[in-house]
């Protein structure tokens, strides 16, 4: 049959209409880590031509704003950076900091010892010193502040510290120890101070404190390393009466106080003595957390709960690790199996064992920070930037994994997943981005989004299974097909 001249133009026309009503294609570059051997691989090959789920992003439904991503500043890690020669040394510095490494926006340090020391010392080394007359930081000198000072000439955008004491000196606790006891409350003034003299400290040394936690993990450690006790009213009453009002007096009350500072599952009491009243929470400005209370739980409902009884104000993962753990060496498999234990698998009581199974490495963090975006956290910090072989040093051997295993003997380094995992994060969602909502078919895919100050949205999707998955990720209208693979976490960016 003949077509005329007026169907023919009539049916190219709906094809024209048809092409144009289609959803236009995203365009992204992806980056993937995964079990198979990618490390913040950029993929040329990604789409799919069926996508069996969707992942639709709502950049309109605003969340948490980023704070930031990082590590801690140990003397542990800064003692084998000076082992190392300068051309490794600077490899794992740039790595860290670099715009074109990891780009860490947030980090943390000690004051005086902790266990990833290389033995116990105090910047107040003399007793009675109430007035710290005898304040000194020089045990930092040889090694925690070169590091800082390296990580500063490297970092291009720049980057936040926080600190925290694992305690005070003996001479200030009520059972003369390094570890356990509790701060004599006729040192509570002279502790605020030993803060503000901190400050002075390392502004003197050309670093700026942008603030603290008041105390690592205030419950204890079970009396192994340096610690110090508070009840949640102990230190909100330190807090409200003696450490706001001292660093406020000095000039220093820009400094951010984040409280807490230990497992998610103790939040609800702390945050109820926090920010009881408004004179309570005044000098707090947010809670500080750890992970340790489970290999697998992210405790969301702990989370939600300190939110919304300080929405204003920070919430901030401060420490995590693969701890009770000799590191793998230069064995990338090992990372991605569930074969490492940790404290609990040991200690944990007959009813939370069950929160402490084996579990992969690289599943803990890439599931663990995920999860924290979801609820309300700003800003995820690591432990020890870099370990030995043995996963020290630490004078107690409280062996622990870092993202960076080095054998300074020999001179070499090692890259574990881990280091490439924290990069999926801190490179690409940077500090003021805001978290927004997404929603997925897939309960399986664990995923993140945020849009960062110049406009460019990334979305972190983990697939823990062991089989591919397909997704159509939806923006606006446009989408585009992605595939990710079997154990593997990606890094959409989408430009602006």
């Amino acid at each position: 049959m003949k077509l005329t001249k007026y169907v023919i133009c009539t049916l190219l026309a709906f094809t024209m209409s048809c092409k144009e009503t289609k959803a236009p294609n995203l365009k992204v570059t992806v980056f993937e880590t995964s079990e198979s051997g990618n490390s913040l691989t950029q993929l040329t090959d990604f789409s799919s031509d069926v996508a069996t789920d969707t992942i639709k992003l709502l950049p309109n439904k605003k969340l948490q704003t980023i704070t930031g991503f990082g590590g801690a500043f140990t003397e542990s890690s800064a003692y084998l950076l000076n082992r190392l020669s300068k051309k490794n040394r600077d490899t794992i510095i740039n790595a860290y900091f670099a715009k074109d490494g990891a780009n860490y926006s947030l980090t943390r340090t000690h004051m005086n010892s902790c266990d990833f020391s290389l033995s116990q010392y105090s910047y107040s080394p003399v007793a009675d010193d109430v007035n710290l007359e005898h304040f000194t930081i020089k045990d930092d000198k040889d090694d925690l502040i070169p590091m800082i000072k390296d990580a500063m000439a490297a970092s291009e955008d720049g980057f936040k510290i926080f600190a925290s004491p694992w305690t005070a000196a003996p001479w200030m606790k009520d059972n003369n120890e390094w570890v356990g006891g509790k701060l004599l409350p006729k040192y509570y003034d002279t502790w605020a101070l030993f803060f503000s003299k901190y400050v002075d400290a390392y502004k003197a040394e050309d670093i700026d404190i942008w603030g603290f936690t008041v105390e690592n993990e205030p419950h204890g450690n079970g009396n192994n390393w340096e610690s110090m006790h508070f009840t949640p009213e102990e230190m909100t009453n330190f807090v409200q009466h003696h450490l706001g009002p001292k660093l406020e007096a000095d000039g220093h009350g820009d400094k951010i106080i984040l409280g807490y500072d230990q497992n998610r599952a103790g939040l609800k009491e702390w945050v109820d003595s926090m920010y009881a009243t408004e004179e309570s929470s005044k000098y707090f400005d947010g809670t500080a957390i750890h992970w340790y209370e489970s290999t697998y739980d992210v405790f969301p409902e702990a989370l939600q709960y300190a939110h919304n009884k300080a929405p204003k104000k920070y919430l901030i993962e401060t420490e995590g690790c693969i701890d009770s753990q000799v590191p793998e060496w230069k064995n990338d498999a090992w990372y991605w199996k569930k074969e490492a234990t940790d404290w609990g698998w040991d200690w944990a009581s007959e009813e939370d064992k069950h929160l402490h199974p084996k579990y992969a490495p690289v599943n803990r963090y890439a599931r663990d920070i995920i999860g924290c975006l979801n609820n309300w956290v700003d800003g995820w910090v690591d432990w020890n930037m870099v370990l030995d072989r043995q996963g020290g040093p630490n004078w107690f051997k409280n062996w622990c994994v870092a993202p960076i295993i080095v054998d300074s003997d020999a001179d070499e380094v090692y890259f574990t997943p881990l280091y490439y995992v924290m990069a999926h994060f801190s490179k690409y969602i940077r500090p003021g981005a805001e978290v927004f909502e997404v929603e997925s078919t897939d309960k399986d895919l664990q995923v993140a989004a945020a849009k960062n100050p110049d406009g460019s949205i990334a979305v972190v999707v983990f697939n823990e299974g062991k089989t591919v998955k397909t997704f159509n990720l939806v923006l606006n209208d446009k989408n585009i097909s992605i595939k990710v693979d079997a154990q593997a976490l990606q890094t959409i960016v989408i430009a602006n």
